[in-house]
């Protein structure tokens, strides 16, 4: 049996595989929708033979926020949202080696436990893609203009703002 020894410092610091670099167009899917989110979509969306590392964020409806119990809520956006959510795409692209990303966020009345947004990137190392996950769902958090709209159990509500 033959065994490769290296060090992941000396894989990281050698890009000369065209795998570890980005892709040329990363962005496989972004979407605002008023259906139902898959999982399983957005995930076969970031596959690539080249993505050593492939992260995955769901988020979703919980039953409570800020000490209150949540019954349901409803999500709106501005028309401009879906170009807001491109460029937090790109942005993500640019800055880490991306093979993939995709994007998809939930508006439209939902109740507890449904999905909400789930975003999901593929790198050549899961270390770039726990980041470059990270920044996609916060970003898109704080920039892309998605608002809350929560009912909760004693009768009152609530809007939040996206960004």
């Amino acid at each position: 049996m033959s065994v490769r020894y290296g060090t992941m410092g000396s894989m990281a610091g050698t890009h000369s595989h065209p795998g570890e670099q980005a892709a040329q167009d990363p962005i496989r899917l972004l979407a605002i929708r008023d259906t139902p989110l898959s999982v399983d979509e957005i995930f076969r969306a970031v596959g690539d033979d080249a993505a050593g590392g492939t992260a995955l964020f769901v988020g979703t409806v919980r039953n409570h926020d800020g000490g209150a119990d949540v019954d349901r809520l409803g999500y709106s956006c501005h028309p401009s949202a879906e170009d807001e959510l491109r460029r937090v795409a790109e942005k993500v692209a640019a800055d880490f080696p991306v093979r993939a990303l995709a994007a998809v966020h939930r508006v439209g009345d939902l109740e507890v436990g449904d999905l909400a947004v789930v975003v999901a990137v593929s790198c050549p190392h899961r270390g770039e893609a726990f980041e470059a996950c990270r920044r996609l769902i916060d970003d898109l958090k704080h920039e892309v203009p998605i608002w809350k709209h929560q009912t909760f159990s004693d009768g009152t509500d609530e809007w939040v703002g996206a960004c």
